[in-house]
C-alpha cells in the first residue's frame, strides 16, 4: 500500500510538470534527471549498476568498483551518481573504469522504467545513502537483486526512520542485504523495524581504497602549483562549512607570530563559497588567494583557497597537520581517512555523527585529535607545531589505523557474488 501511495503521489506530480516538458528539455540537467537524455542505443551484455549520492560517496565507491572490475571482467559496471558535483569527480575519477557513467533520474516509476531497460542490469549496488524505493521495488519485480554497502545512519535519519516506521519498511524491504560500516548502524536499522536476517556489519570500505604515497617529484609539483615552499609548515584543513572558516583563520592568525612558515589551505565543501572566504581572509588582513588565481611571480600567500574538485585527496598529502570540517559546527563530519593515509595528523571538532565509530577509533589509536572549540584548536596546533616527534608520531599511527581497518571490502564482495548468484536474468 505504501508503495502505492508513493508511486501515487510521483504520478501526481509528474502530470503538473508535463505542460512544462517542452521547455525542460532546454535545460540539460533537468532532462537527465527526468530519463529524457538517455543514450539512444541500450548498453549490451549483462552489467553492475552501482549508484551513489554525491562526491563523498563517489569516493567510497572507488575501491569497490576496482575489485568488481577484477572480479567480473565479463560484466560491466553502469555508475550513476544524482549530483552533479558528483559526477564531476566520477567523470575524473572513472574514467575508463565504467562501461556507462549516467545521471541518476528522479524516482518516479516512467523513469526509472526507462534508465532500467537502458541499464538492463544483473545486479543494483548502493552506496551509503539515497534510497529510492521505487527504483528498488521495481528491480525486485524484475527479480534483480539489490544490496546497500558501506550503510550509515546518522542520528538526524534515525529519527526519521523511527518516526515513519511503515515508510523505512517499505524503503528498505526490496533491498537483499543491507550492509552497515558498524554495528551502530546495523542497530538502528534494526531498530527501525528492518528484519536482522538481511542487516550486517561488514565495516567500512574506505578504508580499502589504494592509498598511494607522494613521492618527492609529486610533492615538489604540487607545491610549485601553489607557489609554496619545500621549508613550509602546510595546515590543510579541508570540506570546511559555514561558521569553520572564520575559526580557522583567526586560529591561524593567531599562531603565525610564533610560526612564520605555516601556511594554511582551505578547501571549502562547497566551492561556490571560495570567494566568500577569499574575502573574509583578507578582511582579517590575510595574504589570500583562489588556487585558480595564484601568480607564480608573486611570493608565498598566507591563504590559499582550493576553488576546485577533485584536488583536495591529494593535496592533503602535503600537510603537516590536517583538519576535518563539518565537524566544529553541528553538521557531523566528513572522511577523516584521507589525511589519516598519507600518516597525516587528523584535527576534527566535536560533531562526528556521520562517522562516530571512525572518529572514536582514530582517537584512541593516537592519530586523531578531537577538538573542543577554538582555543583547543590553537592548543593542538600549537602543540603539534612546536614537537615535531609528537606531530610524526601521530601521523605514523593514523596511517597505521588505517592499514589495520582494511578488509571491508572482501566481505561485500562475497555479499554481492551471492546476490549475483540469486539474481533472476529476466530483466528484458
Amino acid at each position: 500500500m505504501c508503495i502505492f501511495l508513493y508511486h501515487f503521489m510521483w504520478t501526481i506530480v509528474f502530470l503538473l510538470v508535463i505542460p512544462l516538458l517542452p521547455l525542460l528539455r532546454k535545460r540539460k540537467r533537468i532532462a537527465e534527471r527526468l530519463a529524457l537524455m538517455l543514450p539512444s542505443a541500450s548498453l549490451e551484455g549483462e552489467s553492475i549498476w552501482i549508484h551513489a549520492l554525491s562526491v563523498g560517496e563517489v569516493i567510497s565507491a572507488l575501491p569497490l568498483v576496482k575489485a568488481l572490475n577484477l572480479k567480473y571482467p565479463d560484466k560491466g559496471l553502469v555508475f550513476s551518481v544524482t549530483t552533479s558535483k558528483g559526477m564531476d569527480v566520477a567523470k575524473k575519477e572513472l574514467k575508463g573504469n565504467v562501461r556507462a557513467l549516467l545521471p541518476m533520474p528522479i524516482d518516479f516509476w516512467w523513469c526509472i522504467h526507462r534508465m532500467v531497460n537502458h541499464v538492463r542490469p544483473s545486479a543494483f549496488i548502493l552506496v551509503e545513502t539515497d534510497i529510492w524505493p521505487g527504483l528498488i521495488d521495481y528491480l525486485r519485480k524484475r527479480g534483480i537483486k539489490s544490496v546497500l554497502v558501506n550503510g550509515r545512519v546518522s542520528p538526524r535519519t534515525f529519527r526519521s526512520y523511527r518516526r515513519f516506521p511503515l515508510f523505512t519498511r517499505m524503503m528498505f524491504e526490496p533491498l537483499e542485504s543491507c550492509l552497515m560500516q558498524s554495528d551502530l548502524d546495523r542497530e538502528r536499522l534494526l531498530q527501525a523495524g528492518i528484519g536482522p536476517g538481511r542487516v550486517s556489519t561488514v565495516g567500512n570500505i574506505k578504508y580499502d581504497r589504494d592509498w598511494v604515497p607522494m613521492d618527492s617529484e609529486e610533492r615538489q609539483e604540487l607545491l610549485r602549483a601553489l607557489n609554496l615552499e619545500f621549508e613550509d609548515m602546510i595546515w590543510v584543513a579541508g570540506s570546511t562549512h559555514p561558521g569553520e572558516e572564520e575559526v580557522l583563520l583567526k586560529t591561524f592568525k593567531k599562531l603565525r607570530p610564533s610560526f612564520t612558515r605555516l601556511r594554511i589551505i582551505l578547501a571549502p565543501r562547497n566551492v561556490e563559497r571560495s570567494e566568500d572566504i577569499l574575502v573574509q581572509a583578507r578582511d582579517m588582513g590575510l595574504e589570500a588567494v583562489l588556487k585558480t588565481g595564484i601568480s607564480k611571480s608573486r611570493d608565498p600567500y598566507d591563504v590559499v583557497i582550493l576553488d576546485t574538485l577533485g584536488e583536495l585527496g591529494r593535496i592533503y598529502g602535503l600537510s603537516k597537520v590536517s583538519f576535518v570540517g563539518g565537524s566544529l559546527v553541528p553538521f557531523g563530519g566528513h572522511n577523516l581517512l584521507e589525511p589519516a593515509g598519507f600518516g597525516c595528523p587528523v584535527l576534527f571538532g566535536p560533531h562526528t555523527h556521520n562517522f562516530v565509530l571512525m572518529s572514536e577509533l582514530l582517537v584512541e589509536a593516537g592519530g586523531g585529535w578531537r577538538v573542543k572549540d577554538a582555543e583547543a584548536l590553537y592548543e593542538a596546533m600549537k602543540t603539534l607545531l612546536a614537537d615535531t616527534e609528537t606531530c610524526n608520531v601521530m601521523g605514523k599511527r593514523a596511517k597505521a589505523f588505517v592499514e589495520k581497518n582494511r578488509g571491508a571490502l572482501k566481505r561485500v564482495l562475497s555479499y554481492v557474488a551471492e546476490c549475483l548468484g540469486r539474481s533472476g536474468r529476466n530483466s528484458q
